[in-house]
């Protein structure tokens, strides 16, 4: 404490020099104490020091603060004062208050200042790394001012201290430690580190996430409140924005981890008007932001149309579109979700059908889209809001013929309510178009160009629609009445709106083009506006009247004599002169607000003196403007040659779609026999289980028949000859039996092998059909083929088959030999009866009942060989059978031969048809070639179309399919 006092002593008497002797002791005493005390103490003081005299301290400290933080790690306390000491030196953040005069001056100094001693810090990336190092201490004075330190070196140097984290082992990942403390000053300071370290560093965001971000930021928000949460929400949204935007591997990541699903509770606001804090505000607005990062139309089409499913099945697009019609909302808020909900449905079909269903309360209920596009044409509306409801009906109508047809019909006299009780979308559109505001009609000819945008269909519907101008005049065409509202001379931006509708309508429709040349005055208005000699702010809507008439002679049809395409380009010639023309057509892609709609799809303008162009509309010119300059010097000639090109290419286009009709069909066949090949596959596998299990059967019947036999040995030999005899008169009956239940078994056996050479007889007939049908179409060869190797297989099972009859024809021999010896025994049992020592009366008894007995075994006995001779004859009709399945197959292996000659003849025949279609296309490159010379776009789908007719030429070789019908 005496140190201190002398040094505060000496700074409060000393003049003003003193100030940096004082500095220079206390660095002299850091450096050389070798108390721990006394250099605690000199560090403080520094630190005391350091904002009032941050120069003097920054040049002589700074070296040894960084020695304090290599060689004092023990000390928490000291290693604190440093951290501080070094983060008032590089740290812009003012807090003294200072005068207004010189309050630029000293922010300029101090931001030199910072930058300058940052530039020292990191001059040695080890000080960096150190300073990662300490983060790892838990001690609040250590971690606290290290977090604030790097923040302050990322703000000053952010690119330079990004690298060198980026580098360290384990940098990001001590970092990301940090949002796990459980001390909230630590937390939140960690969220604004990681968004300075995040900023512009694709490396570290994909790194950040990685590490669980997403997950520990979104707990963060729930646990503060979402949307009614404090500051911390709002940093934290600000780093997901940072992680998310333009990164398309961690948007990928952020919706496969299913974390859109965790964002739909933030949008559950109610319908009061209270609780709307500006913190509140902010916080809504950036979670909007978030979700249109994931939805831009500038991420790659299938990440977005992913997220856009994804926020469908959640119900978030269900929330957004709640909000969008509650009551109470702010207006910036109000604005913001509505460009939400736009990019949300942006060509997704789905989505754009759940938002056409979407009612506002309102009694009666009104669709979302109604009560929107009344804001648009509504003049006492904010300019953003009606800016953002122009974007929404845009984003409805993108690449949706759906709701373009809606849109138009409500237009069509027969869809108008004639009672007046409800207002129509077209309607509406119509109301803006002819409005006295001339914003009105901007926003609604460019909406009422989207529902006609690259949709024939609409262009010409459109056509039909009447307008009544007043009463008692006969109705006027909206076509016309476009053009009677150019003629009378509005302001600039209602002209500019018109024309553009005119040329999206008029674009690739030559019936738009025909009526819209049918009125007298349309041409004569058009080159009178080119040829004049007006300002700087007409220029552009004579660049669009160029722009019209030169559709009109591009897709004219030249079905109106008096304006065709030569006499057009004559009337320009005389009146305009063609380079004059051109010079017109190319003040559009010159004007200076041209270059700025074209680069995004939404309508964001400062003021409404800057809603010139459309986005999509300036697509149009890019497309149109290099085949109108071409149109223009074409000859009457060169338009000849470009009709027979075009009929030429439509006539091989025929060509081709009939060629991809008649593979189309053959790949039907051919999927139609591999479905059949594969049901003979398995009923022969089924097949081939029942015989397994017949042969399983007959090895079991065998040893119950050796068993029996065996038995039966033995008792003839235990017992006597009189014993002999009666057992046997007991016995011989079981055993015809037994023979019976054989033989019954065994015919059973033979009617389930012929039951099944009947179902290979009708599959062989199948064959026999499938392959009679392949020779009448060539395109089954190679289905033919495969059923020959069928044919073989089935070859091999009636072999097996014939194999099995062969044994139990064997096995029934044997067993009629064995019942000849039995009753061969039974004769010899019954010579040799013994007769002494018993009456006449008995002995006649006896033999009675032998020869009853003896007369019952012979009529059994006639009964079994009448049986077998049946059996026998059953197998030989089962051979006939094999054998005429044995000639079936020797013709089936003929017509297979047949047909093999066949297929080489097609194979033959397609090369030459391959050679053929090459010529063709060497002729049709040859015709686009010219077709380039003279002019005419050819589009990309011709090539296509030919990449793919060659594709289908290398499948029907493989095929093997024949094509002479064709």
């Amino acid at each position: 404490m005496n140190f201190l006092r002398g040094v505060m002593g000496g700074q409060s008497a000393g003049p003003q020099h003193t100030e940096a002797e004082t500095i220079q002791k206390l660095c002299d005493r850091v450096a050389s104490s070798t108390l721990l005390d006394d250099r605690r103490n000199a560090v403080r003081a520094l630190k005391s020091l350091s904002k009032k005299y941050r120069l003097e301290v920054g040049i002589q400290a700074m070296e040894h603060l960084i020695h304090v933080l290599q060689t004092d790690r023990s000390d928490s306390e000291i290693i604190g004062y440093a951290l501080d000491t070094l983060y008032n030196i590089i740290s812009n953040d003012e807090e003294e208050e200072v005068d207004d005069v010189k309050e630029e001056n000293s922010t300029r100094q101090s931001e030199d200042l910072g930058s300058q001693f940052t530039e020292i810090f990191i001059k040695q990336p080890e000080n960096v790394t150190l300073l990662l190092s300490l983060l790892e201490e838990f001690d609040f004075h250590v971690r606290w001012p290290g977090v604030k330190l790097l923040t302050s070196l990322l703000k000053q140097l952010g690119p330079q201290v990004q690298q060198i984290i980026l580098v360290s082992p384990m940098g990001v990942s001590r970092l990301m430690d940090l949002l796990a403390d459980s001390r909230e000053v630590i937390r939140n300071d960690g969220v604004l580190l990681l968004q300075a370290l995040t900023r512009s560093n694709g490396a570290i965001q994909k790194i950040v996430a990685f590490e669980n971000a997403f997950e520990r930021l979104l707990d963060i928000i729930t646990e503060e409140g979402n949307s009614d949460g404090g500051i911390v929400v709002e940093d934290c949204l600000i780093l997901l924005q940072n992680l998310l935007k333009n990164n398309n591997s961690n948007q990928n990541f952020f919706k496969e981890g299913s974390y859109i699903q965790r964002m739909k509770p933030w949008f559950e606001v109610g319908d009061e008007n209270s609780g709307w804090s500006a913190q509140k505000v902010t916080n809504l607005h950036l979670m909007l932001q978030l979700v249109r990062v994931l939805v831009s139309p500038t991420n790659p089409p299938g990440a977005t149309s992913s997220c856009q499913k994804a926020m469908f099945q959640c119900g978030l697009l269900q929330q957004l579109c709640t909000i969008l019609m509650a009551t109470g909302i702010p207006a910036d808020i109000l604005t913001e979700t509505i460009n939400t909900v736009s990019e949300v449905i942006r060509g997704c079909q789905v989505n754009q059908d759940y938002f056409a269903s979407v009612n506002a309360p309102s009694n009666p209920p009104r669709p979302a889209i109604v009560v929107l596009l009344m804001s648009m044409v509504n003049e006492r509306q904010p300019f953003v809001l009606r800016c953002a409801v122009l974007y929404c009906f845009q984003c409805f109508l993108y690449k949706n013929q759906k709701g373009q047809g809606e849109i138009v019909s409500t237009l069509l006299p027969s869809t108008i309510d004639a009672t007046g009780n409800s207002v129509s979308a077209g309607q509406l559109l119509c109301g803006g178009l002819f409005s006295p505001d001339s914003l009105s009609n901007w926003c609604a000819a460019v909406a009422l160009a989207h529902a006609l945008q690259e949709n024939a269909t609409q262009k010409e519907q459109l056509l039909r629609v009447q307008l009544a101008t007043s009463i008692g005049n006969p109705p006027v065409s909206l076509l016309q009445q476009c053009t009677n509202i150019l003629s009378q001379g509005s302001k600039i931006q209602t002209r500019v709106g018109l024309l553009m509708l005119l040329c999206t309508w008029l674009s690739n429709c030559p019936i738009a083009v025909t009526h819209f040349l049918h009125n007298s005055a349309n041409v004569p208005f058009l080159t009178g506006q080119i040829a004049e000699n007006l300002g700087e702010e007409e220029q552009l809507v004579q660049g669009l009247c160029a722009l019209l008439l030169g559709i009109s002679i591009y897709y004219n049809d030249n079905s109106l004599e008096n304006y065709m395409k030569e006499k057009l380009k004559q009337l320009i010639e005389k009146r305009i002169g063609k380079e004059n023309f051109i010079e017109k057509l190319g003040f559009i892609s010159k004007h200076e607000l041209y270059s700025r709609a074209s680069q995004k799809p939404q309508p964001n303008f400062p003021s409404p003196e800057y809603m010139i162009f459309d986005h999509e509309f300036t697509k149009l010119v890019k497309e149109l403007e290099g085949v109108i300059t071409k149109a223009i010097y074409k000859s009457s000639e060169e338009d000849k040659k470009e009709e027979e090109v075009k009929k030429t290419l439509e006539q091989h286009d025929s060509i081709v779609t009939h060629y991809k009709n008649m593979i189309r069909e053959q790949d039907l066949q051919l999927e139609e026999l591999k479905q059949q090949v594969s049901t003979l596959k398995c009923q022969n596998e089924q097949l081939q289980t029942a015989v397994t299990q017949q042969a399983c059967q007959i090895q079991q019947h065998k040893d119950l028949y050796n068993l029996l036999k065996v038995q039966l040995g033995k008792d003839s030999h235990h017992q006597g000859s009189c014993n002999d005899g009666a057992q046997m008169n007991g016995i011989q009956p079981e055993e015809i039996s037994r023979l019976r239940e054989e033989i019954e078994e065994l015919k059973s056996n033979q009617e389930l092998l012929q039951s099944q050479l009947a179902e290979k007889d009708s599959l062989i007939e199948n064959l026999k059909s499938q392959t009679s049908s392949g020779m009448n179409e060539q395109s089954s060869a190679a289905a033919s083929a495969r059923d020959s190797e069928q044919v073989a297989e089935l070859k091999q099972e009636l072999a097996t088959l014939k194999s099995q009859l062969n044994s139990q024809s064997v096995e029934i021999s044997r067993l009629q030999s064995e019942k000849h010896e039995l009753l061969q025994k039974t004769e010899a049992f019954a010579k040799s009866v013994p007769v002494q020592g018993e009456s006449e009366n008995v002995i006649t008894a006896k033999t009675t009942d032998v020869e009853g007995r003896l007369s019952a075994l012979l009529q059994e006995t006639k009964e079994l060989k009448n049986e077998i001779k049946a059996l026998s004859e059953e197998r030989t009709a089962i051979k006939e059978q094999l054998d005429s399945s044995n000639s079936t197959i020797a013709i089936l292996q003929n017509e297979k031969d047949k047909l093999e000659l066949e297929i080489t003849d097609s194979k033959k025949e397609q090369d030459d048809l391959l050679v053929l279609l090459a010529d063709q296309d060497q002729k049709i490159l040859s015709l686009k070639n010219k077709l380039k010379d003279l002019g005419h776009p050819v589009k990309e789908e011709d090539e296509l179309e030919s990449g793919d007719q060659e594709d289908e030429d290398d499948e029907n070789e493989d095929y093997g399919l024949d094509q002479d019908h064709i």
